[in-house]
């Protein structure tokens, strides 16, 4: 029996998403596909770069999601970027409509992942950073890079 790791695969990550905003809090939630989207995301044809989240009427639309045409469709085709629902609880969009109210929050696709042979999005309520903050990122990055390359050293 597969464990709860081994059950999730990755499809696609918005590492940009990571760098531009400040993660305050992650959700798992579903997403409303047709069956060309769902073939051509296993050919991994999905981009999350740009992508975001809005909510509408009680209900939480992904925009600006880009899936690829599947290779092998006949006469059905898909809009690659057209809005795609998030399937999340009732609960969780009562939580994140008074959230997103807040000023400079937003809901923004972290990764997609399967998960028990469904397709997941981690969305993210995230607040965006400023470039000081961006810069400062950069420089922990670059900090920790040269750490690990001395202890590495260190340890020949």
């Amino acid at each position: 029996m597969a464990t709860e790791k081994e059950s999730e695969r990755s499809i696609a990550d918005n590492r940009k998403a990571l760098f531009d905003y400040a993660v305050l809090e992650t959700f798992e939630a579903g997403i409303a596909l047709l069956g060309t989207e769902v073939k051509a995301i296993r050919e991994g044809r999905v981009n999350l770069r740009d992508s975001y989240a809005r909510l509408d009427k009680g209900e939480v639309w992904l925009l600006n999601l880009h899936i690829s045409p599947y290779s092998h469709t006949g006469y059905a085709h898909h809009e690659e970027r057209r809005q795609r629902k998030l399937l999340l609880h009732r609960h969780e969009i009562r939580k994140l409509t008074g959230r997103v109210a807040e000023k400079g929050l937003t809901l923004v696709p972290l990764r997609m992942y399967y998960k028990n042979g469904r397709v997941k999005v981690a969305v993210a309520l995230a607040k965006g950073k400023q470039v000081h903050d961006k810069r400062e990122t950069i420089r922990r990055r670059e900090v920790d890079r040269e750490t690990r390359a001395a202890v590495k050293e260190r340890q020949r």
